[in-house]
């Protein structure tokens, strides 16, 4: 129902400045309750408003094969009604009191916000206690609302080229491990499960020792706190969450699959198996990301669609702030009158430059300050410092915002080129091409 799925230059000295401050401590007040629930206060009187977030760390992680896409539905359901307010009130209340609401899911959490003027934050505490243990799950609702979500895939996924190339991709890079099947879940899972198993996922996740409530904006953290407390400290704890035990063995070779769908061009995807936020080397990774493929200056971007003319687009991604090892991705879009054998070629050769000669320092020092500013002008949000908050406390700490800077800053020439032969070799390479058909 309500999915949505998350460079700015300024001057040096402004940002060496800014930087300097926000690391060394962020303010955030840190309070678990005995019932488990972890809560996050960060003031900020910029402006009379507040965002309040509450995750739950459940996502397609946490499903199994002919399960999938639970977390996702439970995520629309979650708007559908509980014994004290009923369908379709929850979104309307918030608009009502001026405010706006929405959720996200991925395969690591699945999240609810509000934002309110910060008068209304106990309205965000209600709506927010009595849906996390009082949910219908009506079976009409849920019936009504498992077409709206097949509706989605098939606009997202089976409608998109691109997106299903890449789900396949992803079903092909993982073995073992539950990040092989899409967020949304299978078509035919997605038309199977019961509201008897979404209950039991509900029951399962939704409890307050698997959540965290972050709080970012106008209050007092000596009042809201004890608000919070009764709200959410009478409610009961939960059983300890299963732990998702599957590992993802060592890659032995490199990986492919060929998608033919009906599309305008071909399209070439690399996936490379990295480290998360919590090993040393994510750092070192993320700024190797910002010089190969981070935005139109970018080495991808400039070889490919300028220089060779062989792409329409080149570029990039690295997500490192999820639970376990994930992809690091590079693609291009196929110009007309070129072949996939030619970007493919041209990827590898860009991604190869890295393990054979260092970076330039004016190539390092321009990634680290676009990473930086960007981190820093995002701390002008409220939302998006709870965001910040949110998903690093999912994946591992939010404490680990606080050495982030720092640990961009380390990152040396040799660091990029360490990490460059350690994790692009071919055998760690999943590839997925994309070939226009005709309907």
């Amino acid at each position: 129902m309500k999915c949505i799925q998350l460079f700015v230059a300024i001057g040096i000295s402004l940002l060496l400045f800014s930087t300097a401050g926000f690391s060394r401590e962020m303010n955030v007040t840190e309070k678990v309750l005995p019932n488990g629930l972890k809560v996050l206060l960060k003031e900020e009187h910029k402006a009379p408003v507040v965002t309040f977030q509450i995750w739950y760390k459940v996502g397609s992680r946490n499903e199994y094969l002919g399960k999938t896409g639970m977390s996702h539905m439970l995520e629309h359901m979650m708007f559908k009604g509980t014994k004290k307010h009923g369908p379709k009130t929850f979104s309307q209340i918030v608009q009502q009191n001026g405010g706006n609401d929405n959720a996200f899911t991925s395969r690591d959490y699945t999240a609810y916000f509000e934002n309110f003027a910060a008068d209304r934050i106990g309205i965000a505490l209600e709506l927010e206690a009595d849906r996390m243990q009082g949910l219908l799950l009506d079976p009409k609702a849920l019936q009504s609302e498992r077409e709206v979500v097949k509706e989605e895939r098939r606009m997202r996924t089976e409608d998109d080229p691109v997106n299903a190339m890449e789900e396949q991709m992803m079903s092909v890079a993982f073995s073992a491990h539950p990040y092989q099947w899409p967020v949304i879940g299978w078509m035919s899972d997605i038309s199977s499960f019961t509201r008897d198993d979404l209950y039991k996922h509900y029951r399962t996740y939704y409890e307050p020792n698997n959540a965290t409530i972050v709080v970012v904006g106008d209050f007092d953290t000596k009042t809201l706190l004890p608000r919070i407390e009764k709200y959410f400290g009478t409610i009961p704890r939960g059983p300890a969450v299963p732990v998702v035990g599957a590992v993802e063995p060592k890659q032995r070779g490199e990986k492919k699959v060929i998608v033919k769908k009906q599309a305008e061009l071909p399209a070439v995807f690399a996936g490379y198996k990295t480290p998360t936020l919590n090993d040393p080397d994510s750092y070192a990774l993320e700024v190797l990301q910002g010089i190969l493929s981070s935005g139109k200056s970018s080495r991808l971007y400039q070889s490919l669609v300028y220089e060779k003319q062989l792409a329409l687009y080149a570029g990039g991604d690295y997500d490192n702030v999820s639970k376990d090892p994930n992809l690091f991705m590079v693609y291009a879009g196929v110009m007309p009158g070129r072949t996939t054998e030619e970007v493919e070629k041209a990827l590898y050769a860009e991604v190869d430059k890295f393990k054979q000669e260092a970076v330039t320092d004016e190539e390092l020092q321009k990634a680290k300050n676009q990473i930086e500013a960007s981190f820093v002008m995002s701390q002008d949000s409220n939302y998006y410092q709870a965001m910040l908050l949110g998903q690093f406390e999912s994946v591992s700490s939010w404490k680990l915002l606080e050495q982030y800077v720092e640990h961009i800053r380390a990152v040396t020439k040799e660091d990029v080129m360490r990490v460059a032969k350690e994790y692009f070799p071919e055998d760690n390479r999943t590839v997925g091409i994309l070939i226009p058909v005709k309907q």
